[in-house]
């Protein structure tokens, strides 16, 4: 594509399901400091190439019917940046996020590189650190933005896979329908790492957009293990 030779490139990788959210975060952390620039934000995730042929463990089995392959892209611009003309309306602008790491925590996800490639980790104890941790670090995130869960009108969550949303649902006290186009993607398309959390934010343009003032969370876990959080304003 034609853009400028100029152009900054910042490759991030190994950041996972979490990558989505901290791609947006950090995306606008750097149009925050030039608020007269673009940034675009490429997802590309290929899990397929993590298939190990010879490992029959439960953690590769399960990643190999839950991660997809898939891609996305997000444009971020700065509050200077005139928007051209379009029938669609602008995104939401994003308010603020924050970043959680959890200590101990590097045996829940990730991955062991050997000789034959990538060997996934993926521990059942990821619902319980969602259970354990979501709720406090959201209630303190959204009161530092003098928010709280009620004034949140819609969520917008890597679809990590059923156990995880449900955590998610049950540690947020979220009315049943809450996560729909989270589900709808894991339903669809699968966990597609990364570039999920993406793809529920491109259903939400399209068919569920916020009310003006309304506020939405974004968010994803991750290998680390982390939590990625953007309040998002429509």
């Amino acid at each position: 594509m034609p853009f400028p030779t100029s152009v900054k490139r910042t490759p991030i990788f190994g950041l996972g399901c979490v990558a989505g959210a901290a791609g947006i975060a950090r995306a606008s952390d750097y149009v925050r400091a030039f608020p007269n620039q673009i940034a675009l934000l490429l997802s590309v995730e290929l899990c397929s190439l993590t298939w190990q042929d010879d490992d029959q463990s439960i953690a590769n089995l399960i990643s190999c019917g839950l991660f997809g392959d898939g891609a996305a892209a997000v444009v971020i611009a700065g509050n200077e940046v005139p928007l051209p003309a379009s029938t669609l309306p602008p995104g939401p602008s994003i308010l603020a996020t924050r970043s959680t790491f959890y200590r101990n925590t590097e045996q829940v996800m990730g991955w062991e590189i050997g000789d034959t490639g990538f060997t996934i980790v993926l521990s059942p104890d990821v619902p319980k650190v969602v259970i354990d941790n979501l709720r406090g670090d959201m209630d303190s995130f959204l009161a530092e933005n003098s928010l709280s869960l009620t004034d949140i009108s819609s969520w917008i969550f890597h679809s990590g896979g059923p156990k995880v949303l449900e955590a998610v649902e049950a540690s947020l006290d979220l009315p049943k329908d809450a996560l729909a186009g989270s589900w709808k993607s894991l339903r669809e398309v699968g966990n597609l790492s990364a570039a999920s959390v993406l793809m529920v934010l491109a259903d939400t343009l399209a068919h569920h957009r916020g009310a003006p003032g309304s506020y939405s969370i974004l968010a994803a876990m991750g290998p680390g293990f982390c939590l990625e959080l953007v309040l998002l304003r429509w």
